[in-house]
């Protein structure tokens, strides 16, 4: 179930494809599924129809998770970068030259990927509710297997110390208190916030904008936050991207 080299090197790409066919969802233009639904108002709906909250209290509440899982992904994005580096991150091979024991990753292993999948639920509500539920699902498997394909390179690069370190360190659920000592590793919160603008840049408009609630507006949030990543990654120093 590991990812191939093919899929690492072009996780950003796939990663995109799936933003799109989620998006878009091209199989309900067949059958009765209605494309211009949203999965927040779906949600809402399901919710408020199980006679426990209001249709008002239900749109609020998906939509404080939802600011919450962009906030929270988005969060674990810019600490996790900070540690590793944006050039380790942005690589498009696999980095193992040493293991990485500060920061998140004293928590979890794999915080950048954790990272990713809960701010992707904060995304689909925008999605109509079958391409939400598509690309939600569709992340969580293309990213499992890039955990899979990561850790089983660092095993084989790093030995005995990573061994150790993944015993006891979970790999997706966060311990509640740190698993291992800080190993003083510096970090660079400046580099990682503009490197990871694109998450922390949605996650501050839906936090501020979901109140509106007008999908359209926060789509076109997401299309702006996409496009200024793309130069901000252009303005990092270029030894920390190679």
């Amino acid at each position: 179930m590991k990812a191939t080299q093919f899929e690492f090197r072009f996780r950003i790409l796939i990663a995109a494809l799936l933003y799109v066919l989620g998006f878009w969802a091209p199989w309900t233009r067949y059958g009765d599924v209605a494309p211009d639904t949203t999965a927040w108002l779906a949600l809402s709906t399901w919710i408020a129809r199980l006679h426990a909250l209001s249709l008002d209290q239900s749109t609020i509440l998906v939509t404080v998770l939802a600011v919450a899982c962009a906030l929270t992904g988005a969060a674990l994005r810019v600490w996790g970068t900070a540690y590793l580096g944006p050039g380790v991150v942005q690589s498009s091979t696999m980095q193992g030259g040493a293991l990485m024991a500060d920061g998140p990753y004293r928590f979890v292993r794999n915080p950048l990927y954790l990272g990713t999948w809960i701010f992707s639920l904060g995304v689909a509500i925008l999605m109509p509710p079958s391409g939400a539920l598509f690309f939600v699902l569709a992340m969580g498997i293309f990213y499992l297997r890039l955990v899979f394909g990561e850790e089983d390179f660092l095993a084989g690069k790093l030995g005995s110390a990573y061994q150790e370190y993944r015993r006891l360190v979970p790999r997706l659920l966060p311990a509640l208190t740190p698993r291992v000592p800080a190993a003083g590793s510096q970090s660079h919160w400046l580099e990682a916030a503009i490197a990871e603008c694109y998450p922390a840049g949605f996650a501050l408009c839906l936090a501020t904008l979901a109140w509106r609630y007008e999908p359209m507006l926060l789509i076109r949030c997401l299309l702006v936050c996409f496009g200024i990543s793309l130069v901000a990654r252009a303005m990092l120093p270029k030894q920390r991207l190679a």
